[in-house]
This record gives C-alpha cells, sequence and structure tokens, in this order.
C-alpha cells in the first residue's frame, strides 16, 4: 500500500487498527460490487478503500455500522450429505441413558442398587458425582 495514502488515512482515523478494519470492510464491499467512489488508477480494492477513506468519500459511521452488522450475524449452517444424516441417530437419546434430572428420582434409583454397587460408582467416580 501507498505510504502517503496510509499516512493521509491516520489524519481522520488515527487508530491504526481501527483504519485496517475500516479499509478491510470498504474493500469487501467494492469486491462485492458496490460502486467505486474514486477512480480506480489500477488500484486494489485495499488501495481504492484507503483513499475512500483518506478523501473522506464515505462515512466512517457507516463503515462501523456494517463490520457490527457483519459480525452481529449467526453463521449459516453447514449443509449435511444425506450419508451423515443416515448414521446420526433421529431419538433424543441416542446413548440409551434414563434422564434423571430430579433428586427424587435420584434416591430412587439409589434404593433399587445393591450398597456393593452404590460404592462402586462412588469409587469409580471418586466422590464427584456429590453435591
Amino acid at each position: 500500500m501507498a505510504r502517503v495514502t496510509v499516512e493521509d488515512c491516520i489524519e481522520k482515523v488515527p487508530n491504526r487498527f481501527e483504519l485496517v478494519l475500516l479499509a478491510a470492510q470498504r474493500a469487501r464491499a467494492l469486491s462485492r460490487g458496490e460502486e467505486m467512489l474514486l477512480d480506480r488508477d489500477n488500484d486494489k480494492n485495499p488501495v481504492v478503500a484507503l483513499r475512500e477513506i483518506a478523501e473522506d468519500k464515505l462515512s466512517l459511521t457507516g463503515l462501523r455500522d456494517g463490520i457490527i452488522r457483519s459480525l452481529a450475524r449467526a453463521p449459516e449452517p453447514e449443509p449435511v450429505d444425506e450419508e451423515v444424516m443416515d448414521i446420526i441417530p433421529t431419538d433424543q437419546n441416542i446413548f440409551g441413558l434414563q434422564d434423571v434430572s430430579s433428586e427424587e428420582e435420584h434416591a430412587h434409583m439409589a434404593e433399587h442398587m445393591s450398597s456393593d454397587e452404590a460404592a462402586a460408582i462412588e469409587a469409580e467416580l471418586g466422590g464427584r458425582g456429590r453435591r
């Protein structure tokens, strides 16, 4: 990039990191086909974006808002192949485990467990299961 262009931009945007973000956002917009506000003069999109910033041809607030909007969107889920869908279980309980969620159900399960089984589970968990 031309040193003169960057030095001109620093007067408009003193933080170099912010300048990079703004110029990158504008360069991506130019790549998507947005209209250039200056002649290209055989420059690539990042240089055109910097020149536009240096010459106050666009709104920095609009660029900042565009960055925020682009970061706020949730990414699109990737499509899943049919072969992968065939091997994914459709039921909620894929491990065949009982959904135990209350203390009462825990106590009920402990009643039906022998003391040897309870001790073996306690030893395996290392006391992590207790609250």
